[in-house]
């Protein structure tokens, strides 16, 4: 990984950035949601902030079993995309309120299978849909971003069935919080996160 930055060619601060029109119905109790956009580390960082998440697991979405490793899916020859798993409370927090920030903060959807100087289909944009409900709440509110002009390029974002989740390795985990000086974490993930804090105060969890 060397670098994902945070997104530009913006047509609108993240401040802007419209709530979704269309959301999955109210619910309570704990619920999954799957997305990749980039390296796990930026998406998994901004995430384990938010109120609402529960917990957030790196892995790979896509592709097989059998590579379902980080050293094969480095290679960009698998159909793997480095994702998250985010696990959240239904009742503090909505699926189309986790892809707002996804779209808002957390990564760059109009660079195709790229982010920043980390190049290839394991690190594109992309939801993972469990059901036709999710896909049609991913579906509408990409819609409603491009029409609102939300970015001054298309919206490269797939929407793919989930399939399968592979947990990526133990050292992948929580690893922004464990080392927090390490270059790509300083440069990198860590301005994701500051940007939520700006933009999103009142979506932090509380201390």
């Amino acid at each position: 990984m060397t670098s994902c930055p945070i997104p530009t060619g913006r047509g609108l601060s993240p401040a802007q950035f419209p709530d979704p029109a269309r959301d999955l119905a109210p619910a309570s109790g704990e619920q999954v949601a799957v997305i990749a956009g980039g390296c796990f580390w930026c998406t998994e960082a901004v995430y384990r902030v938010v109120d609402g998440v529960i917990d957030v697991v790196p892995g790979y979405a896509g592709g097989t079993a059998e590579t379902a490793d980080y050293k094969t899916v480095c290679t960009g020859r698998t159909d793997h995309a480095e994702a998250i798993l985010i696990r959240y409370d239904a009742g503090r927090t909505s699926y189309g309120q986790l892809l707002k920030l996804f779209f808002s903060v957390a990564h760059d959807p109009t660079h195709l299978n790229r982010q920043g100087n980390d190049v290839g289909r394991q690190y594109r944009s992309a939801i993972f849909f469990a059901n036709d409900e999710e896909k049609a709440v991913a579906e509408a509110y990409i819609a409603q971003l491009e029409a609102a002009g939300a970015y001054t390029a298309p919206i490269v974002t797939t929407l793919e069935p989930l399939t399968a989740f592979y947990e990526a390795e133990d050292y992948h985990h929580d690893y922004a919080a464990r080392n927090p000086y390490q270059p790509y974490i300083a440069h990198v993930s860590r301005p994701k996160v500051d940007k939520l804090k700006a933009y999103f105060p009142e979506r932090l969890k509380k201390a």
